[in-house]
């Protein structure tokens, strides 16, 4: 998941990215941290914790200059420790670097073991730092090179973001797993971002989408900044379908497509394919609601805001202990019993993973009166570990895995539970793309594992 920023050319590079940050805290709140270059040093602030916790004013007098990287963090690799939050930062031959990454190297244990035969010391378990060590072991003479030496090297996903202390790189996979986003802010500077909600905020304009494959490179020229574009491999595109699904911001646009609009079709599709008898339609807050709204018109039966959701407690998803995840359901979520009572309810989530959160929130909706609950999945079911940088468990933790949604139904409580089909997730999402559907379809198109159903993954 994570969210990675960079600003080019920009008075106040460090705040962009700050603001930017804020505006992706979604994707991870870890960690968080920005580099900052000058043109003659990076300087770097990074902890454990949200956006809001790390940084102050005094943080942007040290982090000056018109360069700045930024990460949030969601791990998927590696251990939750602040020596795993990013951006890298490291000096090598030709100076100083920093590196920010969203997704997931695919190779990386076989890439970290063959450094540390040659005899690299590694202070992280992040496959990030890989990227650095590659780069610092190059023989090439300019930096340019050393990173094109690296990316030959590693497999899987990637959106990485490269400051030195003049320049500005930025990569994508050239299977665009992770979606990445130009824009140009009012003071001809430029910004990169997993997300287009970053740009709205710190009023940058839209400019195009980075392609997978591709590499820019952000320098000053005598007009202010420019970048230059290098298709360093063929594309295949491959966006990732849960970024529609669960992961970005509703008013982004993944891909050119708005995903709120996308989440509403998927609810339409899952009416068609599995319709209910009920008399009103819940969202599960907040990534549920689009999905619920399409879902409701599609049956023709009420829509409403049932359960009110605490926006003061994190991600039950990505929770790490069964207990916590528990306690966290309860609260995180409450349901309003008078317009629930005596009613037969729909309840659409945007995906269902282990089972936790469905059966929990079940059981408070038959407490609180409802006369039968029949959830409804605005996604496939859940099958298979994803290892392009999402934290689905094991083959065994995944509810999908080993019951069929009559068996779900039961263990969860549930009347009745459908799921979207793959056929009906991609018309919604629109045919014309080649979606990472991986966890659905256990297609491990990228890295060793190509077109395997039975690879284990991350």
């Amino acid at each position: 998941m994570c969210a990675v920023v960079g600003v080019y050319g920009s008075q106040n590079a460090s705040k962009v990215a700050y603001y930017a940050l804020f505006s992706m805290q979604h994707r991870g709140q870890e960690s968080s941290g920005i580099s900052a270059s000058n043109g003659e040093e990076i300087t770097l602030i990074k902890d454990r914790g949200l956006v809001t916790d790390i940084f102050n004013e005094e943080s942007f007098k040290t982090l000056a200059g018109r360069c700045a990287i930024g990460h949030n963090r969601y791990s998927t690799a590696g251990k939750d420790s602040v020596l795993d939050a990013q951006p890298v930062f490291a000096r090598y031959k030709l100076g100083e670097i920093a590196i920010a990454h969203n997704g997931n190297l695919t190779n990386k244990m076989e890439v970290r073991e063959e450094l540390i035969a040659n005899g690299a010391i590694f202070q992280t378990y992040m496959d990030t730092e890989n990227i650095v060590h590659l780069i610092a072991k190059s023989t090439q003479d300019k930096l340019v090179d050393r990173i094109k030496d690296a990316i030959n090297k590693i497999e899987g996903a990637y959106c990485l973001i490269i400051q030195s202390r003049k320049k500005m790189f930025v990569i994508r996979d050239r299977f665009g797993i992770r979606p990445l986003s130009i824009g140009q802010l009012e003071d001809g500077g430029y910004i990169v971002a997993s997300e287009t909600c970053a740009f709205d905020l710190v009023g940058a304009k839209y400019v195009r989408d980075v392609k997978p494959g591709e590499m820019l490179i952000f320098e000053n020229c005598e007009n202010g900044a420019t970048f230059s574009s290098e298709q360093l491999f063929e594309p295949d595109p491959h966006p990732c379908a849960f970024e529609y699904i669960y992961f970005a911001r509703p008013d982004s646009n993944i891909n050119g497509k708005n995903v709120y609009k996308k989440r509403v079709l998927c609810g339409e599709e899952l009416a068609i394919e599995q319709p209910a008898d009920v008399d009103i339609v819940l969202p599960v807050p907040d990534s549920g609601v689009a999905a619920a709204m399409g879902f409701a018109k599609g049956i023709g039966a009420e829509f409403t805001m049932g359960i009110v959701r605490n926006h003061y407690v994190g991600r039950t998803f990505i929770e790490p202990t069964q207990q916590i995840r528990d306690l966290k359901v309860k609260l995180k979520l409450s349901p309003i019993k008078h317009l629930i009572d005596g009613k037969k309810v729909a309840i659409v989530d945007d995906s269902l993973v282990r089972g936790t959160t469905s059966r929990q929130i079940v059981k408070m909706l038959k407490e609180a009166g409802a006369k039968e609950v029949h959830m409804r999945i605005a996604a496939p079911e859940i099958k298979y570990p994803c290892r392009y940088g999402i934290d689905t468990p094991t083959k065994e933790e995944l509810i999908s895995n080993s019951l069929t949604p009559e068996q779900i139904a039961q263990k969860i409580g549930a009347n009745s539970v459908g799921f979207l089909s793959i056929d009906g997730l991609t018309k919604a999402l629109g045919n014309d793309t080649k979606y990472s559907l991986v966890s659905f379809d256990g297609n491990y198109f990228a890295g060793g594992c190509a077109e395997s159903l039975n690879c284990s993954g991350n």
